[in-house]
Formats: C-alpha cells, structure tokens, sequence
C-alpha cells in the first residue's frame, strides 16, 4: 500500500495505532475496578470536555475562556429535561447538548469577529451572562442551591449503583471522542486547520473563514454540553459551579498538561487533573490549587508540548528522503489548502 507524504510525516505504524487503542479500552473498561466509580465517570466527563476544548483550540487556535457556559448550561437544561420528563438519561444528555449547541451559534457569530485575547473576552463576557442568569432564574435553576436529585433513568437497568452508571456513561463518551476524531481528520478539519495557520489566504482562495470557526465552536460547544451533561448524570445535581470561570479555567490547565493539538494528551490531562484533585481532598488538604497550579507550572516549563505532545514528538518518525519523497502525491498544494476539498 502506497503511503503519502502526510502519512509518512505524521503517521504511526499500524501495530503502534492499534496497540494503544487496545490498551485505552482496557483502562477504559478497568477503570472503576482500580478507583471510585463516580471519580472514574468524573475522568471520563472531564476527558471529553477537555478534548472539546482541544478542538477549538489546537485544531482551530480560538483560545475561549467561556467553555463553562457550554458544559454548565447542559447540565442545567439535562437536569431540567431528566426530572419532568422521565426519559431515557440519554435523551436528556442530548437535550442537554443541543441546547449547548444552540446557545453557542449567536456567541460564536459574534466571536469570531475577533481573535486572540479578543475573542478569549468575549467569550468570558458571554460565558459571565450564563453565570448571572443562571444565579437568578432561580425558580428555574435552584440558584445557589442549584438543581437537586437528578434522576439516572434508563430502562431495564438499575443505575443507582455507581458502578454500572460508570458503564452507561462510557458508550455516550467514546461517541463523543469518535466524533471529535472525526472532525479533525476529515476534509472539514483540515480546511480548519488551513484556517487557523493562514487566515488570510484562506479568504483570498475563497474559503469562507469565519463560517469554518462558527462551524467548529459550535461543534466544540455540543461536545462540551454532552460532557456537562453526563457529570450532572454522574454526580445528581448541577449547580453553579459548572458555569463558574474557574471551570472554563480548568479545562484550559487539562488541555495544556496534556498538549494542545494533541487531541488525546487533553484525556491524559484531565486525569491527572481529576485524580489528583480528588487524592488531595480526600487526605484533607485545603490548598488543592496550589499543588495544581505547581504542577501546571512544572509542565509548562519543562515540557512545553505537553505530556502527550512531548511523548509524541520523541517517537514521531523522522522525514523521509528527498529521494523517498519521488511519486507521492502531496496532500496539500502550492498555497498549503488540502486538495481534497475545493471551495
């Protein structure tokens, strides 16, 4: 089987891609068995809300501090759909999402207008109004006492036992990750990715920029609303804190200690994150951010790629020879846009 060029660059022999697929499922299915179930389903939401935010951020280069809005108002509105209505968990999940989805699209048209710290701002301004609604729409949200005894309804399985709630909660998370997987390589990610690294020339070949990042960070907002809404699922409430610009920032510590573009160091990340946090509340100690935020710093300084980025780079195949090179046919042309998507 011929190869291109790209595959050569950036690819893994097929055993590598495989043996570490095989090896996520195993800890994937194992996880309950070595830690708290409700700690292991918090790694799995926390996971997939990292890896949202990676979306947007190493794939598109928006860099949002207002993620919270997204996975806070879908625990809201899974919250509100699961206990008046008695549906299936799962539907109120994706109630949940769509409804992320939906508040995102006028936030994301009108951000996109900016970039860099500009964009971060507005998002942040936008994710504060979420914040302030939510505290006093309290017939409606629970207000500071939030939403209380969200039920975990799916039929013909008893998920009150955290334990298998842990494995109703997995499927809707792969989904989740295949989808994100699937947007990056797709011809719409790489015409994103084309976006974020040359926007101008984007435009002057005629590849509507602005629409490809509305796009993108609504796509990024759905996923964070199916992972807000699968944690209030997993732990029966929700409540401000989901909407806090704490949470935006901790999403954004989970994606760098993992490594942003990296797609899957964002799981890695958010698992460091969620178990240690929860090792050092459980042995009693009161100054969890300052260990975290240590941590963050010894990451950032000494790997600056991230865990999974820094991995990544040591094992990644070096190019080929010019001479190797002879026949293929490149991925991209002369001006850096994929060629397997015209505009």
């Amino acid at each position: 089987m011929i190869r291109t060029l790209s595959d050569r660059l950036h690819g893994r022999p097929a055993w590598l891609r495989w043996g570490l697929l095989a090896a996520a499922v195993v800890v994937a299915f194992g996880l309950p068995w070595f830690l708290y179930p409700p700690v292991a389903a918090d790694i799995l939401c926390w996971g997939l809300f990292a890896v949202a935010f990676d979306l947007l951020l190493g794939h598109a280069g928006l860099l949002s501090f207002g993620h919270a809005a997204f996975w806070g108002s879908s625990a809201y509105v899974t919250g509100l759909i699961a206990l008046h209505s008695g549906l299936p968990f799962y539907v109120a999940v994706l109630g949940g999402a769509a409804g992320a989805a939906l508040l995102a699209l006028p936030i994301g048209l009108l951000a996109v207008r900016r970039s860099g710290i500009y964009f971060a701002m507005v998002t942040l301004a936008f994710a504060q109004m979420v914040y302030a609604l939510a505290n006093q729409w309290s017939s409606v949200t629970g207000g500071e006492n939030g939403l209380q005894g969200i039920p975990r309804d799916l039929p013909g399985v008893d998920l009150t036992d955290p334990f298998w709630c842990y494995y109703a909660i997995l499927p809707a998370v792969a989904l989740g990750l295949f989808v994100a997987w699937r947007i990056v390589h797709s011809p719409f990610g790489r015409v994103v990715a084309a976006v974020r690294d040359n926007p101008a020339r984007a435009r002057a070949l005629g590849y509507p920029a602005d629409r490809y990042k509305v796009v993108v960070f609504t796509a990024s907002a759905f996923l964070s609303g199916l992972a807000g809404g699968l944690f209030a699922i997993n732990h029966g409430f929700a409540s401000l804190q989901e909407v806090h610009w704490t949470t935006s920032g901790e999403v954004v510590v989970m994606t760098v200690l993992g490594g942003i573009g990296t797609l899957w160091g964002s799981l890695i990340g958010a698992a460091a994150v969620v178990r240690l946090e929860d090792w050092l509340s459980t042995s009693g100690f009161e100054q969890v951010g300052v260990v975290t935020g240590s941590v963050f710093i010894v990451v950032v300084l000494l790997f600056r790629r991230g865990v999974w980025g820094s991995v990544a780079h040591l094992v990644r195949p070096r190019p080929p020879a010019p001479s190797e090179q002879e026949g293929s046919l490149p991925e991209h042309d002369r001006d850096g846009m994929p060629r397997s998507v015209s505009p």
